[in-house]
């Protein structure tokens, strides 16, 4: 007879569901955005073309590092890249840094 192990801790991989991530686009500006216990963090894109994004840059407040804010965003970028059908050009060190421990998201970036 064996033991129904305990349902395991969200995977700090997985950040999504903790957070609500929203999108703002200008012109050929964007940025992916969210706000959490009143601070915000955002991840700044260039629109290339109707097929590339440049992801210029993470900022992440000392108030959220460690939250795995910077890694949702960078998520929720790959995820709508893979959705509406554009490639991601990781400018930005932390988005390349993401990208690199992320072999499965290859199909998204244009390196």
């Amino acid at each position: 007879m064996s033991c129904a192990q305990p349902p395991s801790p969200p995977s700090s991989t997985e950040p999504l569901a903790q957070f609500d991530i929203q999108r703002e686009e200008d012109g050929k500006k964007g940025r992916f955005f969210l706000v959490h216990d009143g601070h915000e963090a955002e991840l700044t894109f260039s629109i290339l073309s109707p097929g590339m994004r440049i992801a210029d840059h993470t900022g992440v407040p000392d108030a959220l590092r460690g939250s795995g804010a910077g890694a949702a965003l960078v998520a929720h970028l790959v995820e709508t890249a893979r959705v509406e059908g554009w490639k991601i050009v990781p400018l930005c060190p932390f988005v390349n840094a993401q990208r690199a421990k992320h072999p499965e998201w290859a199909d998204a970036f244009n390196v």
